[in-house]
């Protein structure tokens, strides 16, 4: 990798950290099929992962609220990232589960900077997806509810109408 190649990397690592959620990993003794694995399941859900070297990886991220991350960039680490704050959380912690040779290390949001229990607390949390679609419910409910509510007084004066028919059927 020549001067220009290292430089256009170190811009990258840290458009990646300004941009993204990140969450750094030792991924020592990964077979290629498992980590390609582990990149298909972060596909899924919007998340992408990148094999970093740390020297490039600490020039990226000094100066940056990230910088705090510098002490993780040690022996084979890889950043795990997305747009959406939890999306590549959960996807390394889901994988961390069936395989221990992964090991999440640290992660970043913006300015915040988490060690791993932050990162394995960041993935118990529900992604954008699942949050949208609770307020969606939310609202559709209510509106629902509102709707019955509105309609109530009619269906219940219909109702009085026609028990005093046939009351008035009864006597008759």
């Amino acid at each position: 990798m020549d001067r220009t190649q290292k430089a256009e990397q170190v811009e990258w690592i840290g458009g990646v950290f300004d941009a993204n959620t990140v969450v750094v990993v030792a991924n020592g003794g990964l077979s290629v099929p498992e980590m390609e694995a582990l990149r298909g399941e972060l596909r899924d859900v919007g998340a992408n992962m990148k094999v970093i070297k740390n020297r490039l990886a600490k020039i990226a991220v000094a100066g940056r609220p990230a910088e705090k991350l510098t002490d993780l960039f040690e022996g084979p680490t890889a950043i795990a990232f997305s747009e959406d704050p939890v999306a590549a959380a959960k996807a390394v912690k889901k994988f961390t589960k069936d395989n221990d040779k992964l090991k999440i290390l640290g992660g970043a949001i913006g300015e915040e900077i988490m060690d791993q229990q932050g990162v394995e607390a960041l993935a118990a949390m529900p992604s954008r997806e699942e949050t949208i679609a609770t307020v969606v419910l939310a609202l559709t409910s209510q509106g629902s509810n509102i709707a019955s509510a509105i309609g109530a007084p009619a269906s219940n004066l219909a109702g009085c109408i026609e028990a005093i028919e046939d009351k008035q059927k009864d006597a008759a």
